[in-house]
């Protein structure tokens, strides 16, 4: 009966996203009124200017923002469930830098790839996700023969160092035009998502998430340790090997565009779990979603407060990291 009454909190947290969205298309270089605002996307523009930054611009980055949210949220929500740690991140177990060393060697090693991989949006996301996938599998298999959730911490810091000593290596054989571009990437920013982008980055991150809905039964055996699991059913094999193709089209997908986002796979899930008091996932993966979008939505409006836009991935570090400190105090 308590799982059936805390339903009522997905209400003001769709009201909440909904209503951060539209700030976050207000808020920018100059602030554009509500009136107007509102007036824009019911088709009665007052100023044609303002529109064309809303439709092109603002529109497309808080669209990103919103996916962003909800595909790294859900990511970790199902990294915690398979290693039933609840440290467990796309960022700090290097599945990001998995998909940034992905990104790395199609955006510095072009001249030997094909033109079709380097010159299309599908290149770079198709990299991110191998990257990110490939990473993933590697931790998957060290953390059969470790106990404690902090030795998987380090060795998931470690695969994102060895990431990115690859990508420094890149970096130092890669001209100065590429070399730029990729660190402009690796700042982290939901501006750089286009219309275009987004016609590729929906229904990938839409892939991702039904995949996740469909595995959630299975994720729940999970929680309950493999011998329930397979008591009730569950193919553990294909189980495991369906949560890193979702988490790998989740965490590779955003990444490819946005750049790495830390610590949003991490946070929320525990959040989401405080506040619908459930582990169920039937629960915690639409809670994930907008917990997820009003968080980055959140973190995007603070990035514009200042004269000039902050990346992205400093604002919800801030966000993150307590809640990474927390946990560990919590565990001892």
């Amino acid at each position: 009966m308590k799982k059936k009454q805390n339903y009522w909190i997905f209400i003001p947290l769709l009201i909440g996203t909904v209503l951060l969205f539209l700030l976050d298309l207000s808020i920018g270089s100059f602030k554009i009124p509500w009136r107007e605002l509102m007036a824009t996307l019911i088709g009665n523009p007052t100023d044609p200017i303002h529109a064309e930054i809303i439709f092109n611009f603002r529109m497309p980055k808080a669209i990103a923002a919103i996916l962003a949210g909800a595909a790294l949220s859900v990511a970790g929500l199902l990294m915690q469930t398979l290693f039933r740690n609840p440290l467990a991140d796309p960022y700090i177990l290097g599945v990001s830098s998995g998909a940034s060393l992905g990104v790395a060697i199609t955006m510095m090693s072009a001249s030997f790839l094909p033109a079709f991989w380097t010159n299309s949006s599908w290149g770079l996301v198709l990299s991110a996700v191998f990257g990110a996938a490939f990473v993933l599998l590697l931790v998957i298999g060290v953390s059969y023969k470790l106990q404690s959730a902090a030795s998987l911490l380090i060795v998931g810091i470690m695969f994102g160092t060895i990431a990115s000593s690859i990508v420094s290596i890149l970096q130092y054989f890669s001209n100065p035009d590429a070399i730029k571009l990729f660190i402009l990437w690796t700042f982290g920013s939901l501006s750089a998502v286009t219309r275009e982008n987004l016609q590729i980055l929906i229904p990938i991150v839409l892939i991702g998430l039904a995949l996740a809905v469909f595995l959630h039964k299975n994720a729940d055996g999970l929680l309950l340790g493999e011998n329930y699991a397979k008591a009730l059913g569950v193919n553990i094999k294909s189980t495991r090997i369906l949560i890193v193709i979702a988490t790998g089209i989740l965490a590779g997908s955003i990444t490819a565009f946005t750049g790495p986002i830390a610590f949003v796979g991490i946070a929320v899930p525990h959040i989401a779990r405080g506040i619908f008091k459930s582990s169920i996932h039937k629960t915690l993966i639409p809670a994930s979603v907008l917990i997820g979008s009003t968080l980055i939505l959140i973190c995007d409006i603070i990035s514009q407060i200042p004269i000039y836009t902050l990346p992205i991935n400093t604002i919800s570090a801030l966000f993150g990291a307590p809640i990474i400190i927390w946990i560990i105090l919590r565990r001892r």
